[in-house]
């Protein structure tokens, strides 16, 4: 039987793109007949003119949890669970970035199910589905709005868990480029080179399918063509649009098809340093792809068509280099470093981080079996002590 005709699923939210999208909140809480929502979110957001018009939207009384941090911690769920149950709340909102997104998916599942958050590490491991779960996006890169991934810190451990359910794919997504407005340059370089990062690895997955493809590639392409100037000065509200249809096109691919090394390494990585993880993803990228490519050479060929590489006669190797070149040139033309600055790192803590990568999720999807040599290899190479 062909590849291509191996069962394989695809699930979405529904999702609403285009100018002011976010103001239909008020209008779609109704139709889930909701009496008091929750709005997850950062307090660093509340202050921007966006988000106060989306509240204004909401016509019915709300509760506001904005206790949630970069790279969101299993202690922040437990307590947002708490709150909506005290509330008695009965419909979630997320509005900010990922790690907001991803929090509110966490408090989704612990309202429904209970217990401790980390019990639900893994696939598939989330018995009943959570209150409705509306999701505004902030940035355009993680795509939590429309995948069924959520990430949370093990804060014992100091390592980011990966949950991966359809039952935490949003109920509705109102995605809409104003807030992408208000990101700053760094938050739009790294968020952008997370969403390619997603693009490329759902394409070259062992679980891509015919119909995660087709939005991995066109991701690809529209990031490729608008990520640098979206951290112009000068940016536009059609430019940071097409990032976000960029962003939602590679969420919708690797929602389904899953990541691979990167993410793993990046999950392993950022937990254990606190780091964000639009930056942990474009310093890995290139190192992944350089180990990668052998295993899967057509489709990185795929992919350097739509970096706008011309490949129909060039060897593998002229290629890869190629691909290289132009994901380094992309990294170094957003201002983000080539390696990680750490105070220092022992024999043990390196250990933990490359145990952590090799049994994370993603890794299982990732076209080329890694070894813990490898993976320890790509770490050794960027992660510079200043001690």
């Amino acid at each position: 039987m062909s590849e291509k005709m191996e069962l394989r699923k695809f699930v979405t939210p529904e999702i609403i793109t285009g100018l002011d999208a976010r103001r239909l909140v008020g209008r779609y809480i109704s139709h889930f007949g909701t009496k008091k929502p929750m709005i997850v979110t950062d307090n660093r957001i509340c202050n921007q003119n966006w988000y106060t018009e989306t509240l204004e939207a909401i016509k019915v009384p709300y509760v506001v949890f904005d206790d949630v941090t970069e790279n969101p911690k299993d202690y922040e769920a437990m307590l947002g669970s708490k709150t909506f149950l005290d509330q008695d709340c009965d419909l979630i909102i997320a509005i900010g970035g990922g790690s907001v997104m991803d929090c509110a998916k966490c408090i989704s599942i612990l309202v429904a199910n209970g217990g401790n958050i980390l019990d639900y590490e893994g696939v598939d491991e989330v018995n009943l589905p959570g209150p409705p779960l509306i999701c505004i996006p902030s940035t355009a890169g993680t795509a939590a709005d429309v995948s069924q991934f959520a990430i949370i810190c093990d804060t014992l451990y100091m390592v980011k868990k990966a949950i991966i359910s359809k039952k935490i794919v949003p109920d509705l997504a109102l995605i809409d480029p104003v807030p992408l407005m208000t990101m700053d340059p760094y938050l739009t370089a790294c968020t952008g080179m997370d969403a390619l990062t997603h693009a490329i690895e759902a394409y070259v997955s062992n679980a891509q399918s015919p119909l995660t493809d087709v939005h991995a590639l066109e991701a690809i392409k529209l990031l490729n063509e608008n990520i640098e100037a979206a951290v112009q000065k000068g940016r536009t509200i059609d430019t940071m649009y097409q990032m976000m249809l960029g962003s939602l096109q590679a969420g919708l691919a690797f929602s389904n098809a899953s990541l691979g090394a990167v993410h793993a390494m990046a999950h392993s990585l950022g937990g254990f340093f606190n780091l964000p993880h639009g930056k942990c993803n474009s310093i890995l990228l290139e190192h992944v792809i350089d180990i990668n490519f052998d295993a899967v050479p057509d489709r990185f060929r795929r992919i350097a068509e739509q970096l706008n590489i011309l490949a129909d006669f060039s060897s593998d190797l002229n290629v890869k280099e190629k691909i290289l070149k132009r994901v380094r040139s992309l990294r170094e033309n957003l201002m983000i470093n080539a390696t990680v600055e750490i105070e220092q790192i022992d024999e043990n803590q390196m250990n933990r981080l490359v145990e952590n990568a090799m049994i994370d999720p993603c890794m299982v999807t990732n076209p080329k079996k890694l070894t813990k040599q490898e993976v320890k290899a790509i770490y050794e190479r960027i992660l510079q002590c200043f001690k």
